[in-house]
């Protein structure tokens, strides 16, 4: 539609739209002209994970080795070599709902089973303890917890990580924890760790991150994982004999980012919640919208099924894939439909945007709404 000269809002990108800080960049370029453009060891730099175990143990409270850390093409990638570590074909993978779409996929390529356990707006997308112990069966190899969390941006607070991590100490679980959020949160929310949280856990648990959104450095391809040395040691096997190793520069920089100046993060998290906090006021002022607050990440997943079995653009509404295919057609915007993270009641609206983008896309989807009978 664009290519045709047609105006539309695009509500769905999952990745900052602000520039990669220069400090980044100008690391990046150096590294370039010194030479860095071979390949690194397929793990990634040395120099890389030991700022990685820097990082973790600075913010994180958690101790870690450089041999227990492997650097991947993105947080994606560390999620994919993972699972091809631990899952033997039919093993079971407990998924929590609304989940980021890749995870079911990725468990599926390694011959594992997903497991889905559903939250909904009512308890803040957020499931207990309780429901994660009643879906082990004995196929089931690990758990998967994103916090913040996309769609949602939900965010568990420490005392919920604990409850489940204690929860998960009688089991023999392997917990994969993706923390690509962990720096985009707001209202005093401080994300807990659960290996931190849990110490047990600790000998079982893969820490996933990344320098994708906290520094805007989607393009750049750098994520990581951090974890027993063992499944470690299999998951950098793995990578060998597909990617490699990320981009050598991308490195560089990336060691930049974790170790360097970090004066960029704060203006943008402010920036978030600016934008945050007008878009969830504008949804909730729609009839049959409903848009909890979200605490992280930048995503609001609002209910729209109140809408559903009403007409918009001469087509009945019966879905989200529904919902987002008219407000495309009628109103010139692009959301995501809930249907895609497990929760069809939903759509996901990224708030990486320019802000005169948000209220006019938001403008238009008041009056496509407007006009739904």
């Amino acid at each position: 539609m664009k290519k045709q000269g047609i105006d539309v809002i695009g509500f769905g990108a999952g990745e900052p739209d602000f520039d990669t800080p220069s400090n980044i960049k100008e690391s990046g370029i150096r590294a370039m002209e010194k030479g860095y453009t071979k390949y690194t060891a397929a793990a990634g730099m040395p120099e890389l994970r030991s700022a990685i175990v820097e990082k973790l143990s600075r913010e994180n409270g958690l101790s870690y080795s450089p041999s227990q850390v492997v650097v991947c093409c993105g947080a994606k990638h560390a999620l994919f070599n993972i699972f091809q570590a631990i899952c033997d074909e039919g093993d079971e993978v407990i998924i929590l709902s609304p989940y980021w779409v890749s995870y079911s996929e990725a468990v599926k390529l390694s011959g594992g089973v997903p497991v889905i356990v559903s939250a909904g707006m009512d308890s803040g997308f957020k499931v207990t303890p309780e429901q994660i112990i009643q879906a082990v069966t004995d196929r089931t190899k690990a758990l998967v917890i994103n916090s913040p969390c996309n769609p949602t941006g939900a965010v568990y607070t420490p005392a919920e990580i604990e409850a489940i991590g204690r929860a998960l100490l009688d089991t023999d679980l392997y917990i994969v924890s993706d923390e690509i959020y962990e720096r985009l949160v707001y209202d005093g929310t401080a994300p807990l760790s659960i290996a931190a949280a849990v110490p047990g856990l600790k000998d079982r648990t893969f820490i996933v991150n990344g320098v994708s959104k906290t520094y805007a450095m989607t393009g750049w391809r750098i994520g990581y994982a951090a974890g027993p040395e063992e499944e470690i040691k299999a998951a950098i096997s793995i990578q060998s004999h597909s990617a490699s190793a990320p981009a050598h520069f991308a490195q560089v920089a990336a060691i930049e980012a974790i170790s360097g100046d970090q004066s960029s993060v704060g203006p943008m998290v402010q920036e978030f919640r600016r934008r945050r906090d007008y878009m969830v006021s504008r949804l909730s002022s729609m009839e049959g919208v409903q848009c909890p607050t979200p605490a992280g990440a930048f995503y609001v997943f609002p209910r729209v099924s109140d809408l559903y079995g009403r007409t918009l653009g001469g087509v009945v509404i019966e879905n989200s894939a529904d919902f987002c295919a008219q407000m495309l057609e009628v109103a010139r915007i692009a959301l995501v439909p809930g249907s895609g993270f497990g929760a069809d009641e939903y759509v996901r609206l990224s708030y990486a945007m320019s802000m005169d983008s948000i209220e006019r896309g938001l403008d238009r989807m008041a009056e496509a709404v407007a006009q739904m009978r």
